[in-house]
């Protein structure tokens, strides 16, 4: 279907990235890096003609921007991030949890359909929902990838489809990172 469709100025490469990094007004209370969004990732990709495409953030979708704690920021980040955990575990949150996933396989699938190179996904580490190689539980920072990319990873190997993941925690070795997805 690719060959007959789409062939203008555009790349045809897509990257997935965790809603915080262009938007840190959604990010938990006390976390923000920046005052609006990670510069450098936004710059590396549209410098490599990537199209970059924002997924929801599933604790602003499902727990509203103060996470259901308006003194979140009081405490250590990994003690309220697993708060957040748990309640994004809880029933009626989950399945919401489940259909933010699905919307970004359903995206993911219309861009595999028609030939477009999905480069990776890029998921916020230490998160408990998007780390990719860490995420929070247990008042900690353990290996693990959090729910939300668990979800997506899960669904994506149900479709038979490998995309490269990685995690970025604040400004650690960003450049190296991306570097790493436009190698494979």
């Amino acid at each position: 279907m690719d060959d007959i469709m789409f062939h203008d100025g555009r790349s045809k490469k897509v990257i997935f990235i965790a809603h915080c990094f262009l938007n840190q007004n959604a990010i938990s209370d006390g976390t923000a890096v920046y005052p609006a969004a990670f510069r450098d990732i936004v710059d590396f990709f549209l410098n490599k003609d990537v199209g970059i495409i924002q997924m929801p953030c599933p604790e602003f979708c499902c727990l509203g921007l103060d996470r259901g704690n308006i003194h979140g920021a009081d405490c250590p980040v990994v003690v309220e991030n697993t708060r957040i955990r748990t309640e994004m575990k809880k029933n009626h949150v989950n399945a919401k949890l489940n259909q933010l996933a699905d919307y970004v396989i359903q995206q993911i699938l219309e861009y595999d359909k028609f030939g477009f190179e999905v480069v990776g996904i890029i998921g916020a580490n230490r998160s408990p929902n998007c780390g990719v190689d860490t995420t929070s539980d247990n008042d900690a920072e353990i290996k693990g990838m959090g729910l939300f990319m668990e979800k997506i990873s899960e669904k994506l190997s149900k479709e038979n489809i490998e995309i490269p993941m990685i995690g970025i925690k604040g400004t650690d070795q960003i450049s190296e990172k991306l570097q790493s997805l436009m190698k494979r």
